[in-house]
């Protein structure tokens, strides 16, 4: 149902993706989130290809955050902004975090190994049907996907945006 993937270059940390439909407390869920209540990141899974992208963002907002280099609050506001192609911090809330009518949503949690517990409480806040994170590329939203500005093959810095642009082609190239 879900996916933890140890973080290669940070062995200490796990980051653990689930995945939820039909959720019914968007809204309590987004807020919970802003007020501090939630410890992970809340993502509006119909902008995902793939899991590998939230890995990605989650990897590198860990790196920034040891380095002391983040440019948002906290860790998970991190994963959120680290999935946008742009330096627009709320912009990147409104395509990539969740909004009260959303239906669906993916929690992203960052532990420990020991920090089942943590996974425990957050699935037991939301109201909604744990699903296969393997499931993902059935939530995304092709038309909502292509509207972000990627900037395909101009000017890719990262192996982030590389890997995003290469995803959207193939999926969505017909």
């Amino acid at each position: 149902m879900h996916l933890t993937q140890e973080l290669e270059l940070f062995p200490e940390h796990r980051v653990t993706l689930l995945l939820f439909k039909e959720v019914k407390n968007a809204a309590e869920l987004r807020k919970s989130a802003m007020e501090g209540k939630i410890n992970g990141a809340l993502i509006n899974p119909t902008m995902l290809v793939d899991p590998f992208q939230v890995l990605v963002a989650a990897n590198k907002a860990v790196h920034l955050q040891k380095i002391e280099k983040m440019k948002t609050r906290n860790l998970y506001s991190e994963i959120i902004f680290n999935l946008s192609p742009t330096n627009n911090i709320s912009e990147a809330f409104k395509r990539f975090g969740i909004s009260d009518g959303d239906d669906s949503v993916m929690v992203v949690v960052v532990h420990n190994k020991d920090e089942s517990q943590l996974l425990t409480d957050i699935v037991a806040k939301v109201d909604g049907q744990q699903v296969s994170v393997e499931d993902i590329s059935s939530m995304s939203d092709s038309a909502k996907i292509k509207k972000v500005p990627y900037q395909l093959f101009d000017q890719c810095d990262s192996f982030h945006t590389i890997w995003t642009n290469t995803c959207i082609e193939n999926r969505f190239s017909t």
